[in-house]
């Protein structure tokens, strides 16, 4: 029986068609790896690679179906190899119980960067997508943006860098326009979710949300230790809409009406003119960015909301509320008899269950999970909270390679930004070329 065969022309056309599908895939594909159509000043680019942007979708409830959630936005601040080793951590409690992508921008030096890649580069297979972007303003970077702003400096251990907590805002690209910022020693137990939610029911001026302490009492402090700066939920659209921080720059680009900062008038309210003649700088000021934060929400109470003490479980001066591990059928009214610390505050009559720990001012260790404490066995923090430490800190890595092995859904992306250019300059940097274009004109 003869072989159908189709004829030698229909074959080449057949090819001829099959070789220009192929080629029109690839041009497609291709052209999605390699154009980017958002503004080149908002992404950061590092090296010459296009960097997706890192712009939160739209906060919605009404996610279309199949669309992925928005990422939970963090922005921390890594400066040397034993703050980014307490960070990882952080950053390993973040992906191990966040139930949607997580973006996370990281202000740093060579040393905290090198920290943190060497322990992500072991997740390969992420449950949820996970994007990471290092940013180097430089030590002579910070110091040049303090000095323009003209007034600040700092007692504080946490220095220079710890200061650049004033300015995330003015760091990070203007499309990333919320985030939650947690000092390196502390992490999760819960989904980081609930803290991101809490965006949603704030109201419509609030900018800085942070735990208050109204029954502190410290007057050598100026009071300061009534906040804690360590967990903060920061609306950074806001504050660059209301110009957080002073600088120099700005007489510049309007001499006539510089405007003026929400900090400056906030900052004398409370300390006085800087340097007690105004030519100086505050030495008054005490805890570092926190005694700044402390002046701000205190005299800008508009744009201030207390946040649940569930987010901030610290060591320090709070003792967690007395709450730890154990008991662990103990119903919330009785927990809540036995929690100190919570009467005349935000928390008054709510029971504290906890969500994040935060372990400082355990003094004598650079790293937090060095502290000779955890090796006491009569030392209430190690009995409330010490299994807690070894369990996060000891929950190997690889352990955070969830997604499918044979088809992951999702992966790791990490960028480095070398050069930042803090936010006032680049409202100076606009203003010239406009000027320039302008006389061209």
């Amino acid at each position: 029986m003869p072989r159908l065969c189709a004829p030698k022309g229909e074959l080449v056309k057949k090819f001829i068609y099959f070789a220009l599908v192929v080629f029109l895939i690839s041009v497609l594909l291709l052209g999605r790896e390699t154009f980017s159509i958002a503004p080149s000043h908002v992404i950061p680019q590092p090296d010459r690679h296009p960097s997706p942007s890192p712009t939160p979708r739209p906060h919605s409830d009404a996610q279309t179906p199949g669309s992925p959630p928005e990422p939970i936005v963090f922005s921390l601040i890594m400066w040397s190899k034993s703050s980014a080793t307490e960070g990882a951590l952080l950053i390993k409690s973040i992906i191990m119980y966040s139930s949607r992508p997580t973006d996370i921008h990281i202000i740093c030096d060579d040393a905290a960067e090198r920290v943190v890649r060497s322990r992500l580069s072991l997740l390969e297979r992420p449950l949820h997508q996970v994007r990471v972007w290092y940013y180097k303003p430089g030590w002579q970077g910070m110091l040049d943006r303090v000095e323009r702003e003209g007034s600040i400096q700092t007692d504080h251990s946490a220095g220079l860098p710890g200061l650049m907590k004033l300015f995330i805002h003015e760091i990070l690209p203007s499309n990333v326009t919320k985030s939650i910022f947690v000092d390196t020693d502390a992490f999760f137990i819960s989904d980081p979710t609930l803290l991101w939610n809490i965006f949603d029911t704030l109201r419509p001026r609030t900018a800085i949300v942070m735990a208050s302490h109204p029954d502190q009492d410290a007057p050598e402090w100026n009071n300061a230790s009534r906040i804690c700066s360590c967990v903060m939920l920061l609306d950074l659209a806001k504050l660059r809409k209301e110009r957080l921080m002073h600088s120099s720059v700005y007489a510049k680009i309007n001499p006539d009406n510089p405007g003026k900062a929400l900090s400056t008038a906030a900052f004398r309210a409370m300390y006085g003119l800087p340097g007690g003649d105004g030519k100086g700088r505050y030495t008054n000021v005490r805890l570092g960015d926190q005694g700044y934060w402390w002046a701000i929400v205190d005299y800008h109470k508009n744009i201030f909301e207390p946040l649940s003490f569930d987010f901030e479980v610290t060591s320090c001066l709070m003792d967690t509320y007395l709450t730890g591990l154990g008991a662990d059928t103990i119903a919330e009214k009785e927990e809540l008899k036995h929690q100190i610390h919570i009467e005349h505050t935000p928390q008054e009559g709510k029971a504290v269950l906890p969500k994040l720990l935060h372990f400082n001012c355990l003094h004598g260790t650079d790293i937090y999970m060095n502290w000779p404490g955890w090796n006491d066995p009569k030392d209430g923090l190690n009995v409330r909270w010490g299994d807690a430490m070894r369990y996060h800190n000891g929950y190997k890595w690889i352990w955070l390679n969830q997604g499918d092995r044979k088809k992951p859904r999702h992966n790791l992306e990490m960028y480095t930004i070398d050069k930042v250019v803090f936010a006032d300059e680049q409202a100076l940097k606009r203003h010239m070329q406009a000027n320039k274009h302008g006389h061209h004109h």
